[in-house]
């Protein structure tokens, strides 16, 4: 299996996730780039699918905006890893279903079949069971291009 080389994971990282250009090779649109990448929340993997695949339905669920530039960024992004800058905070659930959160997913939409960008698994599983349960991705989760 071949892998990216250490820098350009790391730029790859930059450029999806902070809108940075890769010079000669990777370039942020010059007209309506986009500003957020979105992040949901899966009960299984969404690997071969999209952002609805999958995806939470408790009541109250909704995705989470990531800005997208260099200056103020969602991610701080150091040696091919990527992590969150501060704890994301889902809405709070007001009611059913019951169900629990194993993956995350990175993507293109705020709503609807976006793009994934990239997905993991959350450890610990987060168990929404009851209104009031708000599930957390803490700043501990990353994203690892390698």
């Amino acid at each position: 299996m071949a892998g990216f080389g250490s820098t350009l994971a790391n730029d790859f990282l930059k450029g999806v996730l902070n809108a940075v250009a890769i010079a000669n090779l990777f370039d942020n649109a010059s007209s309506s780039p986009i500003t957020n990448t979105y992040l949901a929340l899966h009960t299984a993997t969404p690997a071969s699918g999209n952002q609805t695949t999958s995806e939470a339905a408790y009541t109250s669920y909704a995705r989470e905006a990531m800005q997208r530039n260099n200056s103020t960024p969602g991610y701080s992004i150091t040696t091919n890893v990527a992590t969150f800058g501060s704890n994301v905070s889902f809405p709070a659930s007001t009611g059913s279903p019951s169900e629990t959160e194993t993956y995350f997913s990175c993507g293109k939409s705020v709503s609807g079949a976006g793009e994934v960008y990239f997905y993991g698994a959350i450890s610990p599983t987060i168990s929404v069971t009851a209104a009031g349960v708000t599930p957390q991705l803490t700043n501990a989760s990353t994203i690892t291009a390698s």
